[in-house]
């Protein structure tokens, strides 16, 4: 696991540093469209829940999704009646786009969101956002799933939600147990570096958010919540679940042509015990040596099978040969991805060319010993030749593994080209979103222009953190 923190990477993870009372520390968004009738009741719900039990300052930001009705108004007078409260207005609609845009312009150190129904129990707010405040987590998310959650809906919601989750554990080796409940959170300085590689727009954002997360290493931390169906949900149910489909097919293939520069988001886990330097153990050593294990098991079943295959048309030589040839551009392929994590086109060239040195190596190991085998036999049964080519490439194998180790697989610098992905040859701006034009709205009620938040400038320091008790004078005590 890499420790260093190269440009794009993010700082160790620490607990968030107290300061002046009055810089709001969380920023809660509530994404709305034609939402005149629940925004309000759901805001002054919200805004009493916060002022009652979260010990530090905040802010809710509504976020009007290009709404058609009197939703901007509403939302506009809650901003001029509670000090805590903006809005911002976006001319298009997707509720990724709006979390995209208010997230980027915040200045809070930790962004959430919830649903306007608020069907999730506000009594996990203060659970889902600790651990990010304390710097044990990188980002929170609400479940329905755990088991000590408890839920009131309908079957139908309830099949589809598991068979979602189902598909992303089966396609993507998702861990989490619930993507789209909307009750989440993000350190700042991880949505600065995060929501530029989420594509999506829709309500697949929170999946592609949290699946580039997981992949990239960071700490997802989960709450079990109480949940109550909301029966006027606007959801269309099928349209969303077919975008969730396409969403999960173009980061299933992103992620495996290792186009996305995930190396950017791998924060450097100073407390973790695998970061640890220990004498005498080199680094990452087990993890590649169980990977090696697994991808040499499958690749000796292979050779096997095209041994006795190519075995029916031809001499145990030349079958070894071919056997071997075509084994071995397989077996460097998955140890390059698998065993050593390299990802990308960059020197694939090459680690063929060499592996095709250390095929040499197993060829001459292999046919050597079915040579001894003949000049001992004259005609050897098959299953002694397929014995024999066990135990040579068990020899070959611990060979191999040496080999892929020290030279074509060895430890590289972060500006080696042959172990960077593509984003990371090119500057960040390549990244998506980066060439979007952004248009950066200070707090309060104004119109704001939807767009890619990519290019969003963020604050350099993080707010400092002072517990707010109901003594303390602040802004909230002039009212």
């Amino acid at each position: 696991m890499r420790t260093d923190s190269s440009p794009g990477t993010l700082p160790a993870r620490e607990h968030l540093p107290a300061a002046p009372a009055g810089t709001p520390v969380l920023d809660v968004v509530i994404p709305v469209y034609n939402e005149e009738k629940d925004l309000r009741p759901c805001v002054r719900r919200l805004h009493a829940h916060l002022e009652r039990t979260f010990p530090y300052a905040f802010r809710i930001t509504i976020a009007d999704n290009a709404s058609t009705d009197t939703t901007p108004q509403v939302a506009g007078r809650l901003a001029a009646e509670i000090p805590e409260v903006t809005t911002f207005r976006l001319e298009q609609k997707g509720r990724g786009r709006a979390l995209r845009a208010v997230w980027s312009a915040s200045d809070a150190p930790v962004l959430a969101y919830m649903d306007v129904d608020l069907s999730t129990d506000l009594n996990a707010l203060l659970p889902l956002v600790a651990p990010l405040i304390s710097g044990h987590s990188d980002l929170a998310i609400g479940s329905r799933l755990a088991r000590s959650s408890r839920v009131v809906r309908g079957p139908k919601r309830e099949f589809i939600s598991r068979a979602y989750n189902l598909i992303l554990r089966g396609s993507l080796q998702a861990r989490f147990s619930d993507a789209q409940c909307g009750f989440k959170a993000i350190r700042r300085d991880v949505a600065q570096v995060l929501l530029p590689l989420v594509e999506d727009t829709g309500w697949f954002f929170d999946t592609e958010m949290l699946v580039l997360a997981e992949r990239a290493g960071l700490r997802i931390h989960e709450v079990p919540v109480d949940w109550v169906d909301d029966p006027d949900s606007t959801v269309h149910i099928v349209r969303t679940a077919t975008d969730d489909l396409k969403g999960v097919w173009r980061v299933g293939r992103a992620l495996a042509t290792g186009s996305l520069p995930l190396d950017r988001i791998a924060r450097p886990f100073g407390d973790d015990p695998r970061d640890r330097d220990i004498e005498d153990v080199p680094k990452g050593l087990a993890r590649q040596l169980v990977g090696f294990c697994v991808v040499g098991a499958l690749s000796t079943l292979f050779y096997l099978l095209l041994y006795s295959g190519f075995r029916l048309f031809t001499g145990s030589q030349i079958a070894n040969a071919l056997a071997l040839l075509v084994s071995a551009v397989a077996n460097t392929a998955a140890n390059r991805r698998l065993t050593f994590g390299v990802r990308g086109r960059g020197g694939a060239v090459r680690h063929q060319a060499q592996g095709l040195v250390v095929f040499g190596i197993g060829l001459a190991l292999t046919s050597g010993s079915l040579a001894a085998l003949n000049a001992a036999t004259s005609e050897p049964a098959h299953s002694t030749e397929l014995a024999v080519l066990v135990a040579a490439n068990l020899a070959a194998t611990v060979l191999r593994f040496l080999l892929f180790r020290a030279w074509v697989f060895p430890d590289r610098r972060e500006d080696d080209p042959a172990v960077r992905t593509p984003y990371e040859a090119t500057p960040y701006a390549a990244a998506p979103y980066a060439d979007t034009p952004y248009d950066a709205t200070p707090y309060g009620t104004a119109p704001f222009r939807a767009g890619a938040a990519a290019d969003a400038t963020w604050p350099d320091a993080t707010p400092q953190l002072l517990p707010v008790r109901p003594h303390d004078s602040d802004s909230r005590d002039l009212r």
